[in-house]
């Protein structure tokens, strides 16, 4: 029988650390979580975001519990190449190919979908984690889109979508998405998706994130009424110091002052705790169609089920969202 794979997209190496310091801090929690069974892993997982914080712990979670082949897909190969040589140290027997996407280019995001497909195995779980947060000044994508869009919602929705036929060529595949407590209190701005008016970096995050929910959310609905077996769940990591804090917050000016306080007061935890409500939405067996799991103490703690923003819940939001991702992307599932 073939080993499975797990799928890692933009997988980079942070500044500060390396890939075998994550895996083994996961490694060492990661089969005493009564949701997370080792058996449930041993599938062909596709994880974006995998380049360093939450992404790059769930992404060493599901190497490690797994042992699974491990196929990196970055947006620079040589930072790829770093990574896939710091896992084969941490695990020597493991099986690691380098690939490039890029979710903020949809044409990258063709060419990896196409790749996978061409590969001719099913799809167990996609990991949608990829993200950037609150650039202080509006930034495009290749496609022209409002970076935080683009990056958070649309190219995930492009690849879920692209996917949709390996996923539903496994016995019971999950798509799991990484949202934020940012998307309390947002809206969609449906007439203004893309910030071209009155750009404000920390809105404009939520507005993602809450769009991550509404996908979740009507990619539910459609396999409840397709009678598809696939699971559609989503997760916040909570206050987790991650890069996710440094990046984007400095991509062109001074990080808003509501992050800057934030950093000073709120409680936070590792990245490796931001990581658990993203496990657990993609293995916890008793996951219902449609949950969503973060901190107990909503910035911090266990991943528990959370309750949903009212906004999440709009079905007819979620629906209309849905059609306009279809139109901007030129992808239908």
């Amino acid at each position: 029988m073939a080993r499975p794979t797990l799928r890692l997209s933009s997988f980079r190496l942070s500044r500060a650390t390396g890939v075998s310091a994550s895996i083994a801090a996961v490694a060492s929690r990661i089969c005493c979580l009564r949701w997370v069974r080792c058996s449930s892993l041993r599938a062909r997982w596709k994880v974006t975001g995998a380049n360093s914080g939450t992404g790059k712990e769930a992404a060493a979670a599901g190497l490690a519990a797994a042992g699974a082949d491990v196929v990196l897909a970055v947006r620079t190969v040589a930072k790829g190449e770093r990574a896939r040589g710091e896992i084969l140290a941490a695990h020597p027997g493991a099986t690691v190919e380098v690939r490039r996407l890029d979710l903020a280019d949809l044409g990258s995001v063709r060419e990896f979908a196409d790749r996978l497909s061409a590969d001719g195995r099913p799809l167990d779980l996609l990991l949608n984690n990829a993200g950037v947060m609150m650039p202080p000044v509006r930034h495009e994508t290749a496609d022209g889109f409002e970076l935080q869009i683009g990056s958070n919602f649309l190219g995930p929705f492009a690849l879920t979508a692209r996917l949709l036929p390996l996923l539903l060529r496994a016995p019971a595949p999950r798509v799991a998405t990484m949202s934020s407590g940012q998307a309390n209190g947002a809206t969609i701005r449906f007439d203004d998706l893309n910030w071209k008016r009155e750009y404000r970096a920390v809105p404009a995050y939520g507005q993602s994130k809450l769009a991550d929910l509404l996908m979740t959310g009507h990619l539910a609905t459609l396999a409840r009424e397709k009678g598809w077996p696939l699971l559609s769940t989503a997760a916040h990591p909570g206050n987790s110091r991650t890069d996710l804090f440094v990046n984007g917050p400095t991509l062109g000016g001074r990080p808003p002052l509501a992050l800057r306080l934030a950093l000073r007061v709120v409680p936070a935890h590792s990245a490796a705790d931001g990581a658990a409500p993203l496990l657990r939405a993609a293995t916890d067996p008793d996951a219902a169609q449609g949950g969503y799991y973060g901190p107990r103490w909503g910035v911090v703690g266990r991943a528990v089920p959370v309750e949903l923003p009212r906004a999440a819940t709009d079905a007819d939001a979620a629906r209309r969202l849905w059609a306009l991702a279809e139109e901007l992307t030129g992808v239908s599932a």
